[in-house]
């Protein structure tokens, strides 16, 4: 896929002109508020899905009638063949015969908001609305590597890697997206064990249901994807998993619903019914008691068509690396809703996403992250959503604070540039 770089000036008046599209909607009601009246403007709407585990929420809303119960009987939830064709039907919306919104990588609301990866640099005003998972992503490399012992440590395969490299052969790691959140743990793993993502190895994009099947036929050294696919790996004997991402960095956020902002700024309430039901559908997914039936709805054939085995033991924080390593660890697990502090979508943690972009160069570093960040992120509707199904509501705000990672580096998302600056390996512009 060919990135179009933009100028310093596109990006900011992508910014300001998605920044005014939100502030607009905000004043069309007195007072900033939305719904007049809490019946949905419409029954329906199109949202996508890759066949990923953190998908789960927006599945099980369909299957257990939650979007029916909010007046949104009309939901469609729809496979997307990869991130790329999710991209491309984000851009035409359900009434081009593409979607509105739904599973999406958390990254890709200012990748798309930016224009950064859309057709002709063009924007396409995005909301993040709530996230919808954190943690149990997987670290995974061929089979060959296992003798090396690496592991959250990234560094045994410095030798091997540089080996390669100098014999004249290519290393193909695989991510899903660029600047995606695979891309992004991938480039941080490497880059804490001191290997350089940008010239130490080759960076491939695979959909994700294709991951698996590529490492068997020798197509990737390793590669980072959220489950099943690293259990199913591991499950055919044909790689394992060096690290679970929530090993890197402790209940980090993952897949948001993302929604087009002429959507939302065009249905306000049923926005907020759409949230509150995939709310709904997180708490059921979070419970330990339902996980069982969570993983035979999901893998069903019009779902996932993945086996229950394949899915069942990470959700449940029960993880088999595949190289003699296992490990039973509530912390390890799929998270969906931590009391909402998994769903609320705080802003710190965009501005991470975004900070990391930079450090990689998708982003120029003098893009502004506030106002990016404030133009799309839209946790007032969290608020609003959460305050109509009766939860407790404080304690959220716009920041949760330092997030520390597995190296001892540390992110204080009201000094930036000192997560920056003490990064040795990046490739900014």
């Amino acid at each position: 896929m060919t990135l179009i770089q933009p100028t310093r000036r596109s990006f900011l008046k992508s910014a300001v002109s998605v920044a005014a599209t939100a502030a607009a909607a905000r004043l069309a009601l007195p007072g900033g508020a939305w719904a007049a009246t809490p019946t949905p403007e419409v029954t329906g709407c199109t949202l996508g899905y890759i066949a990923l585990t953190d998908s789960a929420p927006l599945i099980i809303a369909y299957e257990k009638g939650f979007y029916a119960k909010h007046g949104m009987p009309d939901v469609k939830v729809e496979k997307q063949a990869s991130w790329g064709a999710t991209r491309d039907n984000m851009a035409l919306g359900s009434a081009g015969g593409g979607i509105d919104g739904g599973h999406i990588l958390r990254p890709k609301v200012h990748l798309y908001a930016t224009g950064k990866v859309m057709q002709n640099n063009q924007p396409l005003p995005m909301y993040t609305l709530l996230n919808l998972n954190e943690d149990c992503q997987g670290l995974s490399v061929a089979q060959a590597y296992a003798e090396t012992g690496v592991g959250l440590d990234s560094a045994p395969l410095r030798e091997a890697f540089a080996a390669k490299r100098a014999a004249g052969q290519e290393i193909p790691v695989a991510m899903t997206f660029p600047g995606g959140t695979h891309d992004l743990w991938m480039r941080y793993w490497l880059a804490a064990g001191g290997i350089d993502p940008t010239k130490d190895v080759d960076l491939i994009v695979v959909p994700p249901p294709q991951m698996v099947a590529n490492m068997k036929v020798g197509n990737m050294e390793a590669f980072c994807v959220g489950e099943p696919w690293n259990e199913q790996l591991v499950n055919q004997g044909i790689g394992f998993t060096a690290a679970t991402t929530g090993e890197v960095w402790a209940n980090h956020p993952e897949k948001v619903l993302g929604m087009r902002a002429e959507w939302v700024d065009a249905n306000p309430n049923a926005t907020l019914a759409l949230m509150m039901a995939v709310m709904e559908a997180q708490i059921w997914c979070e419970d330990a008691a339902n996980k069982d039936e969570m993983a035979e709805i999901i893998g069903r054939r019009q779902w996932y068509n993945v086996p229950v085995g394949d899915i069942i033991g990470r959700i449940k924080g029960e993880v088999n690396y595949g190289n003699g390593r296992t490990a039973s660890d509530p912390a390890l697990a799929m998270k969906f809703w931590r009391g909402g502090a998994t769903s609320f979508p705080w802003k710190s943690l965009d501005a991470w996403f975004i900070t990391e972009n930079k450090r990689w160069g998708y982003f120029p570093g003098d893009l502004d992250t506030k106002a990016t960040v404030d133009a799309t992120n839209r946790s007032d509707l969290w608020l609003q959503a959460a305050a109509g199904l009766g939860i407790d509501t404080s304690g959220f705000g716009d920041s949760r604070g330092v997030e520390t990672f597995f190296d001892g580096k540390t992110f204080d998302p009201a000094n930036a540039e000192a997560y920056l600056d003490s990064q040795s390996i990046k490739a900014m512009v």
